[in-house]
């Protein structure tokens, strides 16, 4: 019921700035839709992500810097309204350069997010798990965080850096202090291949939260949220896991409909109409309109 009533009032931006002073590291699914988001809250987590991947999936586009900053907006109204928790998203590139980023950062406050991420790759940009990124120099991005900083009210902004990879660590650490200086609030360094990167990159940032990311078949062994703590990380994201899961249901429905001629196979796997409705809240929406007739599933 987010989306109507109950809404806190306290901007999204200091929501999620007063969870990472509470102790635990933060633990981000991602959430591909509204409904997905919903279920990320009812499963008991309190802020979601959303991952340019998956947005650009969902639309049947590739992870290449395709989508709009419109398009982007259009997920974060509907993520954001259905849950109610602080998101945290995908910025990309800034969408341009100093200009583009403030406007950005504007848009996505004005949709509801909390936080945003900015990368250091030039555009075409890639995952950061994919092979020859391009990076951008690293005074140009700061200077995009700084602008961004400039922009916001509230947006918590995290600076992701994808150095490692074409630079090494070095140069990567280096980069992160300057957009800490520049005015991030959090450095993401993006596809870290073993545990002493993570450790090291945490010891040459004391005190500057970084965030984690737990992507599946990437270049990043799997770790826990609490090994990702251990190593003195404070947020970890699962940026597309909640997409991978679904697009194999859906794929595996369509093969079992062209087989079989119906969906009897895997009425076990589906959510009942009855659960969808908790989900959703249904009941709860039509008590707010007296004129709608309570409805009963057949």
């Amino acid at each position: 019921m987010a989306y109507l009533v109950g809404v806190e009032a306290a901007p999204a931006g200091q929501r999620f700035r007063r969870l990472l002073r509470e102790g635990s590291i933060v633990r981000i699914p991602g959430a591909h839709n509204g409904l997905a988001a919903m279920q990320a809250r009812h499963a008991g987590f309190s802020a979601v992500y959303l991952s340019g991947a998956a947005m650009s999936a969902q639309m049947g586009l590739p992870d290449l810097g395709v989508i709009t900053l419109d398009d982007v907006c259009f997920f974060v109204r509907q993520v954001a309204r259905a849950s109610g928790l602080p998101v945290l998203v995908d910025g990309d590139t800034g969408y341009g350069e100093a200009l583009n980023v403030m406007h950005m950062v504007r848009c996505f406050e004005e949709a509801g997010a909390a936080a945003v991420h900015i990368e250091d790759q030039s555009l075409p940009k890639k995952c950061g798990h994919l092979n020859d990124k391009k990076l951008v120099n690293a005074r140009d991005m700061a200077a995009k965080i700084a602008a961004a900083s400039r922009a916001r009210t509230h947006l918590y902004l995290v600076a992701r850096t994808d150095a490692v990879a074409q630079e090494g660590l070095a140069a990567a650490v280096a980069r992160a202090k300057l957009y800490v200086e520049a005015g991030a609030d959090a450095i993401f360094p993006e596809a870290l291949t073993e545990r002493a990167m993570f450790d090291a990159f945490a010891a040459a940032l004391p005190g500057v939260p970084l965030l984690a990311n737990m992507t599946e078949f990437g270049r990043t062994p799997h770790f826990t949220a609490a090994e990702f703590e251990a190593m003195g990380f404070r947020m970890v994201i699962w940026p597309v896991s909640s997409l991978r899961v679904a697009a194999k249901a859906q794929e595996e429905l369509y093969r079992s409909i062209a087989a079989t001629g119906g969906t009897r196979e895997m009425l076990p796997r589906m959510q009942t109409r009855e659960e969808l409705y908790a989900t959703l809240g249904y009941h709860a929406y039509e008590a707010l309109d007296a004129g709608i007739v309570a409805s009963v599933a057949p």
